[in-house]
């Protein structure tokens, strides 16, 4: 396998072409082109072949994955699962165009398993430079759906939907302040203009509890409401 031309991108700075004698092309970063000694000519190795396509792919996963931290913040699971999820297939393949076969079972596996260390080496990589962190994420889950009038239990939901670690929960919880008005606020809300009759008190109970409220704070929200009347 030899490098026929090696030549920077014209479209992204860093980068670097990586020409083969059979027209194949692998894009790599600056600093690959030094630790790997590329030059034009050389001759491949398969070890170093396969450094080289590990660091391709390693390049594509970080643009991939700063590219969706751009977009929203993200849990380290949840990042890795974009990583490492499955190309999606065509609806309709064109008739004309012959689908190769499917890769076997155990090509497949150790694909994934290649592709998962790429992607952990990226996710190590963007939490050494603050760009993936769980706890910050924490914390800004918890601020969003508090300030959406949201309880514990639903913004603990939210934390282990998005993989948040159960390290960082309490240190995000801790900022959550109980405000009974604000309970109170969403109960009178729900409740509008009717009267607090054992019917209308349930169905505001059964929706302070689908956001997350503990039974206390909704009891002490139907007190207040028992006693405006």
């Amino acid at each position: 396998m030899v490098i026929q031309k090696l030549e920077p991108s014209r479209n992204k700075e860093g980068r670097w072409l990586v020409w083969f004698e059979d027209g194949s092309l692998v894009r790599v970063g600056e600093g690959d082109v030094v630790s790997l000694s590329l030059y034009a000519g050389k001759e491949l190795t398969d070890d170093e072949a396969a450094a080289l396509t590990a660091a391709a792919e390693r390049g594509r996963l970080m643009e991939r994955a700063v590219g969706l931290l751009s977009l929203r913040p993200m849990s380290r699971k949840e990042l890795l699962d974009k990583l490492t999820e499955p190309p999606r297939r065509r609806r309709k393949p064109n008739a004309k165009t012959v689908e190769p076969p499917p890769p076997d079972p155990e090509t497949l596996r150790r694909q994934s398993e290649a592709l998962r260390e790429s992607a952990e080496g990226v996710a190590d990589r963007l939490e050494e430079l603050g760009l993936l962190n769980d706890g910050e994420y924490a914390r800004t889950v918890v601020r969003h759906y508090t300030g959406k009038g949201y309880g514990v239990r639903r913004l603990r939901d939210e934390l282990y939907l998005r993989g948040v670690p159960r390290e960082y929960w309490e240190d995000a919880l801790a900022e959550v302040q109980p405000d009974g008005d604000e309970v109170y606020d969403l109960a009178r809300k729900k409740l509008r203009d009717g009267e607090p009759t054992r019917e209308n008190l349930k169905k505001v109970s059964d929706y302070l509890a689908r956001r997350g409220f503990g039974w206390e704070e909704i009891s002490a929200a139907l007190d207040r409401l028992r006693g405006e009347f």
